[in-house]
């Protein structure tokens, strides 16, 4: 394995995961005995020494929405001089359509007899080892001889079979799981800030509609976020001209619930006296149970938070800087508290911590509260 990241390298030579994931310190230190792995982060002529190379640099959009292939180019065009004829290189991470296609005419332009694949991730961050074990792997490759090398690398590390497709439809189908998940993830969003303004209770509202009713697959409200949805969605409406509508309303809903939230605590909850108001943020990273903080709604409401009240502070079990607070200090200090991501340990807070305050819980994660928003 190589990485740029000599942090990271430096981490998993001791067998430690970089990142949270289940049962991933016993895999990688298993690996490292049997020594079916070896990481480095030079030199890059390990790639001349492998006959197929795993790509898992992606296609981020930019400040304005659009997608940006500078990481992507950057590390083909460094890394040029050590691939050789024969080699296979597979793409893992999310790209825009039309990628795979791009990078294999650009070997050909440079007389390289590399066949380029496209094999897109579909794991959920913590669980991947146990996912890719168990799900269908989807192949692609732009050549159809590359087709059965790539099938057999995958068919050993998966049970779940693989779906073999065109690269454009494999890269279509990774971006359309994520927005698909980011528009149901906004349905649930707006039909929750549609009846909290009007005063309605939408935990009563979601059982009354999914309570032994199975074609009510309605995710419950939250703040969706993190590295993905957000992004793919965005290169979805990049690659379709700016006219995917439903995408580009799901950005809205979702990015929009922070400032809901606030608005909310200011004008209905505080009587417009926020500014004399103290706020805790329970949970910074994007999803409960993760340590990871990329594009976490977290820091958004932080953010917002800052310019309305007297006080913010923060706290997270897997994540902290200079910014965080104890949690016992965070639940001395502040007025409101916004359960920003539902990590498991904050249910186990005792109802008494959270006496004559005010509690934001769009989860419905503490359970002792009887609605999304309690005095």
């Amino acid at each position: 394995m190589l990485d740029t990241n000599t942090k990271a390298v430096a981490t998993i030579k001791k067998g430690v995961f970089p990142f949270k994931e289940e049962g991933g310190d016993a895999a990688l230190r298993k690996a490292l005995k049997k020594k079916t792995l070896t990481v480095t982060s030079g030199p890059a002529s390990v790639i001349r020494k492998s006959d197929t190379v795993v790509l898992v640099i992606g296609t981020p959009v930019d400040e304005y929405l659009n997608p940006q292939f500078k990481a992507l180019d950057k590390a083909i065009e460094q890394y040029l001089p050590h691939f050789k004829d024969g080699q296979t290189l597979i793409l893992r991470s999310t790209i825009f359509p039309g990628t795979t296609e791009r990078l294999q005419h650009y070997f050909d332009q440079k007389k390289l007899k590399v066949s380029v694949a496209f094999c897109p991730e579909r794991v959920v961050e913590g669980k991947a080892i146990r996912e890719i074990q168990t799900m269908p792997q989807i192949i692609s490759a732009m050549d159809p001889d590359t087709l059965p090398k790539v099938k057999e690398i995958f068919g050993r590390a998966s049970k779940g079979g693989t779906v073999v497709v065109e690269p454009l439809e494999a890269e279509l189908a990774k971006l359309y799981c994520n927005a698909w998940r980011y528009i149901t993830f906004a349905v649930a969003n707006q039909f929750y800030m549609m009846a909290t303004d009007r005063g309605a209770d939408y935990r009563r509202v979601y059982h009354a509609m999914t309570e032994k009713y199975d074609r009510m697959k309605v995710p419950r409200p939250g703040f969706a976020a993190g590295p993905c949805l957000f992004k793919d969605t965005m290169q979805l409406a990049a690659f379709n001209q700016n006219r995917f509508f439903l995408g580009h309303s799901a950005m809205l809903v979702n990015e929009g619930l922070p400032r809901f939230v606030i608005e909310h605590i200011k004008h209905r909850l505080c009587n417009n006296d926020l500014h004399e108001k103290t706020i805790g943020i329970l949970g910074m990273t994007f999803k409960a149970e993760s340590d990871d903080t990329r594009d976490s709604l977290s820091f958004k409401i932080r953010k917002m938070a800052e310019l309305e009240a007297k006080a913010v502070y923060s706290h997270d079990y897997y994540w902290s800087d200079h910014t965080t607070t104890r949690l016992d200090a965070l639940l001395r200090k502040s007025d409101i508290i916004i359960v920003a991501t539902p990590h498991a340990r904050y249910a186990q807070i005792p109802k008494a911590k959270f006496k004559n305050k005010i509690i934001v819980d769009i989860w419905n994660h503490l359970p002792h509260t009887k609605d999304a928003f309690e005095i």
